[in-house]
C-alpha cells in the first residue's frame, strides 16, 4: 500500500512541476521549443532524484483483463519516470503488445515466468522457460522476477536492437511533432513477431482498449 501511495503522490508531483514550468514559460515566452525543453529538463532532474531515492515499482496485481491493462499502465508510468523522455515507448503500444503476447497475463510464460512479451534467449546463463513439447530447444523464453521487469526489458530491446531502428527514427519525428501516429510507429516494430498481421493486431487492440 505504501508503494502505491508513493507512486501516485510522485505522479501528481511530476504533473504539477511540468504544468508549472509550462505555465511560467508559456506566459513569459510562448515559444513551444523552449517550453518543451524546460519540461524535459525538469523531468530529467526529477527522474534522477527518484533513482537516487530508490523509488519502488508498483505492484503488478490483476484478476481480469481490465485490471491487467491498469497494472501494465502503472508499470509503464513508473518506468517512464526513470527513463529519459526521448527513450520512452508509448504506453498504448506497450499495453496492447502485452495483452496480445501474454493473453492479458494468462499465458503459461506470463504466469510461471512473468514474461509478457515472449522474449527469447539462446544463452544458458539466462533464466528461461522452454516451450511445451520442446524441452531440448536451443532457445527459451526469458524469465523475470516481476512482470514490470519484463516490460522494462521490452523497452530496452526496442531502444537498442538494430531491428527497431526504424521505430526509433520515427519516434524522434513524432516527439518533435508532439503527437503519436501508432500506425507509423508499428511499421518499425513488425520484427517483434513472425505474424504478418502483427501491426494490424496491435492497432486493433489499441482501438478496442480505447488507449490514448
Amino acid at each position: 500500500m505504501k508503494s502505491k501511495i508513493k507512486f501516485f503522490t510522485t505522479i501528481i508531483f511530476l504533473c504539477l512541476i511540468a504544468l508549472g514550468t509550462s505555465y511560467f514559460y508559456g506566459t513569459h515566452n510562448p515559444n513551444k521549443t523552449i517550453v518543451d525543453t524546460m519540461v524535459r529538463d525538469a523531468e530529467k532532474k526529477i527522474m534522477l532524484e527518484f533513482k537516487e531515492a530508490g523509488f519502488m515499482a508498483p505492484d503488478f496485481t490483476f484478476n481480469n483483463n481490465k485490471s491487467f491493462v491498469t497494472a501494465t499502465k502503472q508499470c509503464v508510468d513508473y518506468l517512464n519516470l526513470m527513463t529519459d523522455p526521448e527513450f520512452r515507448v508509448p504506453s498504448a503500444i506497450i499495453i496492447s503488445m502485452a495483452a496480445v503476447e501474454s493473453a492479458y497475463g494468462k499465458s503459461r510464460f506470463a504466469m510461471e515466468g512473468n514474461a509478457l512479451f515472449g522474449v527469447r534467449t539462446w544463452s544458458e546463463e539466462v533464466p528461461q522457460m522452454k516451450p511445451l513439447g520442446l524441452p531440448d530447444a536451443e532457445f527459451g523464453v526469458k524469465k523475470y522476477k516481476t512482470k514490470c521487469e519484463s516490460v522494462k526489458d521490452m523497452i530496452r530491446i526496442i531502444n537498442n536492437h538494430p531491428a527497431y531502428e526504424k521505430f526509433r527514427q520515427e519516434r524522434i519525428i513524432q516527439q518533435k511533432d508532439g503527437k503519436w501516429d501508432y500506425g507509423k510507429l508499428m511499421d518499425g516494430l513488425t520484427a517483434w513477431s513472425t505474424n504478418e498481421q502483427y501491426k494490424t493486431l496491435i492497432l486493433k487492440k489499441i482501438k478496442m482498449l480505447n488507449l490514448p
